[in-house]
């Protein structure tokens, strides 16, 4: 017997847990609620989701709040959905350690396409020793990244960059985040990151200029876009 994936629903409008409830559970998912922070991590500890969805303007607490108290120690994908829209609440809410953000109001199929994303992904990390994403293959073993069954050669930095979006496909990696992992605590030169995307582009695109693989989020960062049998 399947054991079914467990989603919990963070929310102060009952209206919107209604709305996703029923939509998560025709999908095979067991689903807690909770209407504030405080309720969410209690119920984290209580049902073990195996992701979260989470409002940023809970009455007790911001949700960025329950995303750095999460991420002390778990790991478990967390999908923001906010009425909030600008950059920096989106930057701000990823650097914390949140997977995606989804604005509201949003489209069901979108939430759902976007938890597509986080399984794969996860299902990949946990399974598999080389990722597949269309005609890009990344043999972690091997250190070898192929396009079209082709080899390709990058620096040790570009590999670097490509081997932390594909760990985190489908996710938004925020600049800081990215300059972090791969430069250092501390470092912020953005060109430089710049530079090595728009290389690492030229030697995977088929059209660097309308980027296949790596994409970016105009002004947060660069999201690795997971190719499904030719769906986008």
């Amino acid at each position: 017997m399947e054991i079914k994936q467990r989603v919990l629903i963070v929310d102060d409008e009952a209206a919107i847990r209604r709305y996703l409830h029923p939509i998560l559970a025709s999908q095979g998912f067991f689903v807690s609620e909770a209407a504030d922070g405080q309720e969410a991590l209690e119920a984290v500890l209580t049902h073990r989701p195996d992701l979260i969805i989470l409002d940023l303007g809970l009455p007790d607490m911001d949700g960025i709040v329950v995303t750095r108290r999460l991420r002390e120690w778990s790991q478990i994908p967390i999908i923001i959905l906010s009425v909030r829209e600008s950059e920096q609440d989106k930057v701000a809410a990823l650097d914390a350690g949140a997977d995606d953000y989804l604005t509201k109001p949003f489209g069901s199929s979108e939430l759902l396409a976007r938890i597509r994303v986080i399984q794969r992904r996860q299902a990949a990390i946990t399974n598999e020793p080389i990722y597949t994403t269309g005609g890009l293959t990344l043999d972690f073993p091997r250190r070898l990244v192929t396009v079209n069954e082709k080899e390709i050669q990058l620096t040790p930095t570009e590999y670097d960059i490509l081997r932390l979006l594909v760990t985190h496909a489908g996710k938004v990696l925020t600049h800081r985040q990215l300059l972090r992992q791969i430069w250092g605590e501390g470092y912020d030169d953005m060109h430089i990151l710049r530079v090595n995307i728009s290389n690492l582009r030229g030697k995977l695109e088929p059209d660097p200029a309308r980027p296949t693989y790596i994409h970016t989020e105009a002004g947060v960062g660069y999201r690795l876009k997971v190719l499904d049998e030719g769906k986008t």
